[in-house]
């Protein structure tokens, strides 16, 4: 009888610790399930998510610079030759535009455009002012010095003139087709004395219609 109540006493004694541990292990286990299910639901939310990324078809720098040059040889008055230049200092920053055209304060519309006539001086050849020229003297710096020229057609040895004496450095062209005339192989010889670059650069297409109507500015 003694020793019964021993083991009861015991028993009851025990109980509550029981009970305490038990508590404690269910509580772990919710909490362990808890964060588990936060895990795997983090889990699923990030994956559920778009990351946007930047375009891939952008315009390289010769591209783009190249692109000026032909946006600016659309403001040439030239019927038969429109041509466009872009200098370029060496942080890739536009110092000088020009087009073909007549010399400031000459009427465009008095001028000859003529690329043939019995008398030179009925033609535009006298008197036009090239691309080159216009975007050098257009300069928006001290000077061009060390800097790029895009210009669309290779220059003639006129130009080239200038652009030695400019300091520029190298030149780059997309067409050639004047290869063989005494004046761009005269052109090739000063810019290479002179220890000027060119190189052409890849054609390349602009697609203006592509550009989507909100992209426009309203005024």
């Amino acid at each position: 009888m003694i020793h019964f109540s021993l083991s009861l006493s015991l028993s009851l004694s025990l109980s509550p610790l029981s009970l305490s541990l038990f508590s404690l292990s269910l509580s772990l286990s919710l909490s362990l399930s808890l964060s588990l299910s936060l895990s795997l639901s983090l889990s699923l939310s990030l994956s559920e998510v778009t990351v946007t990324r930047k375009r891939q078809d952008y315009l390289e720098w010769p591209e783009y610079f190249m692109a000026v040059a032909f946006l600016s040889a659309q403001r040439s008055k030239d019927p038969s030759s429109q041509v466009g230049a872009c200098i370029v200092n060496q942080e890739n920053k536009i110092v000088g535009i020009g087009y073909n055209g007549m010399p400031n304060g000459c009427d465009d519309d008095l001028m000859p455009w003529s690329r043939s006539a019995e008398d030179k001086l009925d033609t535009k050849y006298p008197y036009v002012c090239h691309a080159e020229l216009n975007a050098i003297m257009n300069k928006n710096s001290a000077d061009v010095k060390g800097c790029s020229m895009y210009v669309a057609l290779f220059p003639c040895n006129e130009c080239a003139k200038l652009i030695i004496q400019a300091g520029i450095k190298d030149v780059i062209y997309l067409s050639d087709k004047y290869h063989d005339s005494p004046e761009m192989t005269a052109s090739r010889r000063l810019l290479n004395l002179a220890g000027v670059q060119y190189r052409w650069v890849i054609k390349i297409a602009m697609h203006f219609h592509s550009i989507k109507k909100q992209y426009y500015f309203h005024t």
